[in-house]
């Protein structure tokens, strides 16, 4: 196969010592392990993927990485993770739907399923939000079930 991760992880590892300055292929050889200088052709494909991937800017037969590239070598996922983070809101009444179609489908007897919708219905905000917060503990304390809705989902 023409595409390898530890060349891949070089030339971007190369690339961070110039950044932010561009360099040529001659540049980015002399800064790689002696194992890569003679895979020229391995080198192009490689260099090629990052590109692909927006890890590295070609110009005029010079190369530099991008600040993703950049983030990428970043254990922490550098700005990118950052500035990347989604907030999930979920409306309160949708919560409620999704836990009394949960408490229907329950094997409880019909006046508790009654009982617990009511209260359901009749939980204010803050006490409905330390319901969820306790409910996403209890299933986070259940890996395979975790495991179970993210393979069904994926």
């Amino acid at each position: 196969m023409k595409l390898d991760r530890e060349l891949q992880r070089e030339i971007l590892n190369a690339l961070a010592r110039a950044y932010p300055e561009d360099v040529d292929q001659y540049w980015i050889f002399n800064n790689l392990n002696a194992e890569w200088h003679d895979k020229v052709e391995l080198f192009e494909s490689n260099i090629q993927y990052l590109i692909e991937h927006a890890l590295v800017e070609p110009k005029n037969h010079r190369y530099k990485a991008t600040a993703k590239g950049m983030d990428f070598l970043q254990q922490d996922g550098g700005l990118s993770a950052i500035l990347g983070t989604v907030t999930v809101k979920l409306h309160a009444d949708t919560i409620r739907d999704l836990l009394e179609i949960r408490i229907m489908e329950s094997q409880l007897p019909a006046p508790e399923k009654k009982r617990f919708v009511d209260q359901l219905k009749e939980l204010p905000g803050e006490a409905l939000k330390t319901l969820t917060n306790k409910l996403i503990e209890k299933a986070c304390d259940n890996p395979e079930a975790v495991v179970s809705v993210f393979n069904s989902i994926f």
